[in-house]
C-alpha cells in the first residue's frame, strides 16, 4: 500500500522506525490502539469477532503493507559466515568469563548451571534455547509466560547481575553455531507469549511476520531500549515495529552496527529485567 494512503500519524511513525537507531515515542500509538483494545476486550465484541478479526482490529497498522524478507542468497551466506565467526570468537575469547559465571552459579545456588526453554524459531519451528540459570531452581518458569519484574524474588543475586549485564544470554552463542539462532534478529519468544495482557498475536496480527528470519541474541528493538517486560501494550507494539523494520532493511552492515551497539549498551550498561 502506498504511503499516501496512510494517515499523517502513521507516515511519521514509519519515518521514525524504518531506518537508523532513532527511538520513536510510543505516545504516537496511544489512544487509537488502546481504545480499540478496550472495545475488543469488552462483552459482545469479544464473543462475536473471529480470531482474525480480533487481531486486525487490535492493530493500528492493519492496512500497512506487511514486511517480506527478500535477502539474496549471497547476503544470506554472508550473514551465516558472520554468525559463525562471531559465535566462535565469542566462545573462545569469553571462555574465562563463561567458566567463571558457571562456577559462581554452581557455588551459590542448588541446581544446574544452564536453563533450557522452548522458544519459537524461524517459520515458527520450536527449539530449545540455552541460557545461564538466573532463578532459584524450584522457581524457574519454563513456560516463560510469567514476566520477570524489578526486584523479582525468584531471581538469585548472581542472576540479577547476569540479567543486568545480559551475560545470561551468552550461552546462546551455541544456538547460533547450531543454526537455530543468529547473532542479530528478532528475539525468540515462548509459545503463547503475552503482551499487554493478551497473546501477542492478538495485540498485533503481524506478530508472526517476525518469524521470517532466524531469531537473534540481540536485535534492532533491543539496542533501541525495547526489551524486558512486555506487559505494556504500547511498548510491546514498538518492539514489534522495530523487529519488522529490521526484516525490511536487513543487511550485514546493519548487523555489525547492532552487535557493536549491543556490546556498548546492553553488556556494559544494560538494564535487563
Amino acid at each position: 500500500m502506498a504511503d499516501e494512503t496512510l494517515t499523517d500519524e502513521r507516515k511519521e511513525a514509519r519515518k521514525l522506525y524504518r531506518f537508523g537507531f532513532a527511538t520513536p515515542s510510543s505516545g504516537l500509538f496511544r489512544g487509537t490502539s488502546s481504545g480499540r483494545m478496550q472495545k475488543i476486550r469488552g462483552g459482545a465484541a469479544q464473543r462475536i469477532l473471529t480470531a482474525r478479526q480480533l487481531r486486525k482490529a487490535a492493530s493500528p497498522y492493519a492496512e500497512v503493507k506487511r514486511p517480506v524478507y527478500d535477502a539474496r542468497p549471497l547476503q544470506r551466506a554472508l550473514k551465516r559466515v558472520f554468525d559463525i565467526t562471531g559465535a566462535v570468537a565469542g566462545l573462545v575469547f569469553l571462555f574465562p568469563l563463561l567458566a567463571g559465571i558457571a562456577l559462581t552459579i554452581k557455588l551459590t545456588s542448588r541446581g544446574p548451571v544452564f536453563f533450557r526453554q522452548t522458544r519459537l524459531g524461524i517459520n515458527g519451528q520450536p527449539f530449545s534455547i540455552l541460557k545461564y540459570r538466573t532463578m532459584f531452581v524450584n522457581q524457574c518458569d519454563h513456560t516463560g509466560l510469567q514476566h520477570t519484574i524489578v526486584g523479582d524474588q525468584r531471581v538469585t543475586w548472581i542472576g540479577r547481575f547476569l540479567r543486568q549485564s545480559s551475560f545470561d544470554e551468552l550461552p546462546q552463542l551455541w544456538n547460533v553455531l547450531r543454526g537455530q539462532m543468529s547473532l542479530v534478529g528478532p528475539r525468540p519468544y515462548v509459545p503463547g507469549m503475552q503482551a499487554g495482557g493478551v497473546p501477542y498475536e492478538c495485540l498485533d496480527y503481524r506478530y508472526y511476520d517476525r518469524l521470517q528470519v532466524l531469531p537473534g541474541i540481540t536485535g534492532l528493538a533491543q539496542v533501541n531500549g525495547y526489551r524486558g517486560d512486555a506487559s505494556d501494550a504500547d511498548l510491546a507494539r514498538m518492539r514489534l515495529e522495530y523487529d519488522l523494520a529490521y526484516i525490511e532493511n536487513v543487511s550485514l552492515w546493519l548487523d555489525v552496527k547492532i552487535v557493536a551497539r549491543t556490546i556498548a549498551r546492553e553488556f556494559l550498561r544494560g538494564s535487563g529485567a
